[in-house]
């Protein structure tokens, strides 16, 4: 599937390009890309773990935990009200084998089948809380995914991966910047629609991917950001605002991730631009990173030194 043209970095695409090596330290930036739709993790019930599933405790009603600024909406070519059933979850659905030789397709397939390993408790409880199975099955697999990919880069079976959070810079809370305890790299992970973006850094890095909105969506949360990027979205012919809005907004929470506070900090505070290129606050880099039709995305790295790289 790949990601189209357009400007700023072209990510790697997990399940489509070769898994990384060991995490070497000093070397540039790494930016992954995974595409959701149609992934459908093997072996998943939601009938409780007496049935040889995750928990399903009702929890709520299990908006991700991704900084996405909307609902994430339905995936293309989903019948409007369509819920995805149950049954397309068992193993051997969407085209992943039940058993044979070829049940392990890929590092990401083999990943999937085996995520009720892979995540840990934590992970598996966020997971059940999910009320829509197409919510469930875009959180288990980005969370798989970024589990793959920090046991590539750390050279130890995903599952060992101990996930912490940083304390909050604001509150010194336990919701900081997510971590890989013990880990030499920093990272940071978001999901939209059918899309999760990744980013890997020596340096802290926060990553942001969203949907194109509604003109009329775009005009009402405009009014939240920095009064110079407000006015030059208000500048643009009504068909641009979609476009630089979701450019700019990208920017600024890729930036306000990466330095742990997330949107606890006032948007309108600074400003990184809607044009074609980031405005980047002191101490950081900011690129746009290219993505499929409909969506935009950035990442933000502290200190950054020389271009961002795939």
């Amino acid at each position: 599937m790949g990601v189209s043209g357009g400007p700023g970095i072209r990510p790697r695409v997990l399940g489509e390009d070769p898994l990384p090596g060991e995490w070497t330290p000093g070397g540039p930036p790494r930016v992954w890309l995974l595409h959701l739709a149609g992934l459908r993790p093997g072996g998943f019930t939601n009938e409780g773990p007496e049935a040889g599933g995750l928990r399903g405790d009702g929890l709520g009603a299990g908006v991700p935990a991704n900084g996405a600024l909307l609902d994430d909406g339905p995936r293309p070519g989903a019948v409007p009200g369509e819920e995805v059933p149950d049954g397309d979850l068992r193993p051997g659905a969407a085209g992943l084998p039940d058993d044979g030789p070829q049940a392990a397709r890929s590092p990401l397939d083999a990943a999937l089948r085996d995520h009720a390993r892979i995540l840990d408790p934590a992970e598996r409880d966020r997971a059940a809380a999910f009320v829509r199975d197409l919510h469930r099955n875009r959180y288990i697999a980005s969370h798989v995914g970024l589990r793959l990919l920090l046991g590539a880069y750390l050279a130890t079976d995903p599952a060992a991966v101990v996930l912490v959070r940083e304390p909050c810079p604001g509150c010194g809370g336990p919701h900081g910047r997510p971590a890989a305890a013990g880990a030499p790299l920093h990272f940071n992970l978001s999901h939209a629609g059918d899309l999760a973006l990744f980013a890997f850094a020596d340096t802290p890095v926060g990553a942001d991917v969203e949907q194109l909105q509604p003109a009329e969506v775009v005009d009402e949360v405009a009014r939240v950001l920095h009064p110079d990027e407000t006015a030059e979205l208000a500048a643009l012919p009504a068909v641009g605002r979609p476009e630089a809005f979701a450019r700019c907004w990208t920017r600024k929470e890729a930036y306000l991730k990466g330095t742990g506070t997330g949107l606890s900090e006032n948007p309108s505070v600074t400003y990184v631009g809607a044009g074609p290129a980031p405005a980047s606050p002191a101490g950081w880099t900011l690129t746009d990173v290219a993505a499929p039709p409909g969506y935009a995305a950035a990442v933000a790295v502290a200190n950054a030194r020389g271009p961002l790289l795939p």
